[in-house]
């Protein structure tokens, strides 16, 4: 009797488990004033795991160039994110407004129980991120943070070796990201106008591109929180950037080991790699797909094409929907709220050091 009844129960729960499998995520999105929205809307056509069912953006003109541009349904944009969220009542938002809006939108969508995926960073100041992971906390929500190197094969791979201990005790790790600039690679005005904005993006150069590197060495570091972070950020083009910093490094120390990020609007190229260094080997990714590796007893480097990420692991509507189903925990992610946590310690910090010339002391943030 027993066997009989576990099989119905056992199919209903296989029926059940595939058709929230194949139910999509339903997202809207809140903003269109960060350029990254542009890229959404070819892959949120083309997944069958997300429904986009709503747009909020106040300014009705950047909007309808978004509904032309995309051939988007009209009847899918909202100028009120609370009358939308209110009305269409997704699993998730997406989050492209300044990144001075995180807070106030990510807070809405908790309080209705929606979880929140925003571009990158997390937020202007530490903390706005504490009332970020706050609200989480109280509403039991996913808030994840959207970075392009997540999805990078060659981080991975870096990541694995490093963690396999195949380049030693982790030593030093050089992070370089950033492009021409802003203007100089014909951002949008709606895009530049807040960019640029020390209040609206938190700096300039230092923010836009140092937090990539945070990310990372956080996801190296397993989440610790360095002992110190030292800062200088330079405006090597006032002209064009007169309210904030277009290049800066930042020197994070930890026990035994240093980040050195450098970010910056004054690359003669684009450019998103990292330097790994242990005390046996080094691995320094290329590009998304390609590192050159140098291991103990080695006498040159490697050039190595990084394994394909697997499934969900492949991009951030896959990884979302994946976390939203429960597939995927994200303690310890590049995208989880407790990486980007310490990740916005390390640029508040950074902040400050630039501004004061000191350098920073750190502790972890109370749990």
């Amino acid at each position: 009797m027993k066997l009989r009844s576990f099989f119905p129960a056992a199919l209903l729960a296989l029926a059940v488990a595939s058709a929230q499998a194949a139910t999509p995520v339903r997202v809207v999105i809140v903003g269109l004033v960060h350029d990254h929205a542009r890229g959404l809307f070819g892959p949120l056509a083309k997944n069958a795991n997300m429904q986009l069912v709503g747009i909020a953006e106040p300014d009705t003109a950047l909007a309808a160039r978004y509904a032309e541009q995309f051939h988007l349904d009209r009847k899918l944009f909202f100028t009120d994110t609370a009358v939308m969220l209110d009305q269409t009542h997704p699993d998730a938002v997406l989050v492209y407004t300044s990144i001075a809006d995180h807070r106030k939108v990510i807070e809405a969508a908790a309080q209705r129980g929606i979880a929140s995926m925003v571009e990158k960073p997390l937020a202007t100041n530490i903390a706005d991120a504490r009332a970020i992971r706050a609200a989480a906390r109280a509403h039991h929500v996913q808030v994840l943070v959207n970075y392009e190197t997540t999805w990078y094969a060659s981080n991975a791979e870096a990541y694995r070796l490093a963690n396999a201990g195949k380049l030693g005790t982790l030593r030093r790790v050089v992070v370089h990201d950033g492009h021409e600039g802003p203007k100089e690679i014909g951002v949008s005005p709606d895009f530049l106008g807040w960019l640029t904005d020390p209040e609206k993006n938190g700096a300039g150069a230092m923010f836009d591109f140092g937090c990539y590197g945070a990310d990372l060495m956080t996801w190296l570091m397993h989440g610790q929180t360095p002992l110190s972070v030292t800062a200088v950020a330079l405006t090597d083009k006032p002209e064009t950037y007169p309210k904030v910093d277009d290049d800066a490094t930042i020197i994070i120390r930890y026990a035994g080991a240093q980040a050195v990020l450098q970010p910056s609007w004054n690359w003669p190229f684009s450019r998103k790699d990292m330097e790994i260094y242990g005390a046996t080997g080094y691995a320094i990714t290329e590009a998304a797909d390609h590192l050159r590796v140098r291991l103990a007893g080695e006498n040159a480097e490697t050039e190595v094409a990084a394994p394909a990420l697997a499934g969900a692991q492949q991009s951030s509507l896959d990884y979302l929907a994946a976390v939203l189903r429960g597939d995927i925990k994200p303690d310890g992610d590049l995208s989880s709220l407790e990486t980007n946590m310490v990740a916005m310690q390390i640029l508040d910090a950074a902040r400050e050091s630039a501004k004061t010339g000191r350098t920073i002391d750190l502790k972890p943030l109370p749990r």
